[in-house]
């Protein structure tokens, strides 16, 4: 646990060049991520309540909503985080990045898995909306106000626009839609 916390601390140094000495304390989008590592842990105990209690009053106090059940990697950047929501069953690899209005949610549709997958090193742009249970592989960029609806997007790429395309992939230009996932049919 120690060892995710320096990470997290960390992760702002690598991803904020206007971060200086000790303000980085100061950060809405770390006080989030340490709330949360508190009230997963809670949750996987099975605590009753305390965890969802203390989730309201994080994002009460933060402007940033991640369910206890959520899954977070190493080194987690949250930029201006206010608006952020990240659903129960969203798992987020090691040094991701998220910008302000990011939503990783469900469709409303799945019983189990409902919210997305984020793969290690993704930077997800501000308003980006990805959801349901769809994969994000690795070393992924997602731009501003991208909207990824049940479709998995694939490693070592850049998606773009609304519906999400892929514009870039293994350092190629694309023109690319986004592969249906298997739970399509469910539209």
């Amino acid at each position: 646990m120690i060892k995710k916390l320096i990470a997290d601390v960390r992760a702002i140094y690598r991803n904020d060049p206007a971060a200086r000495n000790l303000e980085v304390f100061f950060y809405a989008g770390l006080h989030a991520i340490w709330w949360h590592r508190i009230n997963h842990v809670l949750w996987n105990l099975r605590i009753p309540l305390v965890p969802r209690i203390l989730s309201q009053l994080s994002r009460f106090l933060t402007g940033i909503e991640i369910h206890p059940g959520a899954t977070i990697g190493r080194g987690l950047f949250i930029d201006h985080g206010m608006g952020i929501v990240i659903g129960e069953t969203t798992e987020i690899g090691d040094n991701c990045v998220l910008f302000h209005n990011v939503t990783l949610g469900g469709t409303g549709k799945h019983k189990a898995k409902r919210h997305p997958t984020i793969g290690s090193n993704v930077l997800i742009g501000t308003g980006a909306t990805i959801l349901g249970p769809v994969n994000v592989g690795n070393d992924v960029q997602i731009g501003a106000n991208t909207f990824i609806f049940m479709h998995d997007v694939p490693d070592n790429c850049t998606v773009v626009g609304s519906p999400g395309k892929i514009v870039w992939m293994d350092g190629r230009r694309q023109n690319l839609k986004l592969p249906p996932t298997d739970d399509s049919h469910l539209l």
